[in-house]
């Protein structure tokens, strides 16, 4: 199916590794030139190499997202450098290991999850959310997690802030909406990742999951083309579940 999306322009937070490269790579594949952001320039420079196969345009802005400054450069050189069609914000993770909410007593904890989670995806929402403005069409999708609909033990710091990304994200939905922009939310449980392998229980988690197996990182990629694709067009204010069948809450 074609998504109706080549040639337009996406910039990607977090799209050196990980779920946010395996959204770059989703989007690539339909033709859609990427902007990566993210904090480690050698991990820019790999990910741009990867990419390289898709025949787009990849360009990278190293920066930290919890850096207003930063932000409002990568918002210089997107406005200078083409535009933006595709928002893909997704955030680092809490601090490891995951906790209850009750274990969580390490200010320090709090205030690495806060400002990587939410103060810095309210830094990106803020700096590009206007740019869609007047463009006139436009898909903002946040990568959160199954906890924002349905909290699971020891996920606290992801919990609490992602679903501080989520209210933001309500209040975007009524606010981009005259302009033709859509604003949704993809939330990945069980996602077979490097990172999600050294901190989980794998069996246990499997056996929680009912289809019975991990999500793969192109799974949740290809989620992320489609809520970005011409045929998403009246899909606006959802959080799409990524997992399995894991999430049993109604809404």
């Amino acid at each position: 199916m074609d998504l109706g999306i080549a040639g337009k322009r996406a910039v990607v937070i977090g799209g050196s590794a990980g779920l946010g490269l395996s959204s770059a790579h989703a989007l690539a594949s339909e033709g859609v030139d990427l902007v990566l952001f993210a904090r480690d320039a050698g991990r820019l420079d790999a990910a741009r190499t990867d990419l390289g196969k898709h025949s787009v345009t990849v360009d990278v802005v190293p920066g930290d997202l919890k850096d207003r400054e930063a932000v409002s450069r990568l918002r210089r050189d997107v406005v200078t450098s083409g535009g933006l069609d595709i928002l893909v914000l997704n955030t680092p993770r809490p601090p490891s290991p995951m906790r209850d909410f009750l274990d969580e007593d390490d200010d320090e904890r709090w205030n690495d999850a806060y400002t990587n989670q939410l103060h810095g995806a309210l830094n990106v929402l803020r700096e590009l959310a206007p740019l869609f403005v007047d463009r006139g069409w436009g898909r903002l999708i946040a990568i959160t997690s199954a906890s924002v609909k349905q909290p699971m033990p020891r996920h606290a710091l992801s919990t609490i802030f992602r679903a501080g990304v989520q209210a933001a994200l309500k209040h975007l939905v009524t606010e981009l909406a005259p302009s033709g922009v859509t604003v949704n939310a993809v939330a990945p449980a069980t996602i077979m990742t490097p990172t999600f392998t050294s901190f989980h229980n794998l069996e246990a988690r499997v056996a929680a999951t009912p289809l019975g197996r991990f999500g793969t990182p192109e799974e949740l990629g290809g989620t992320v083309a489609f809520l970005a694709s011409q045929q998403a067009g009246f899909i606006t204010g959802q959080i799409m579940q990524i997992d399995g069948g894991i999430t049993t809450a109604l809404t």
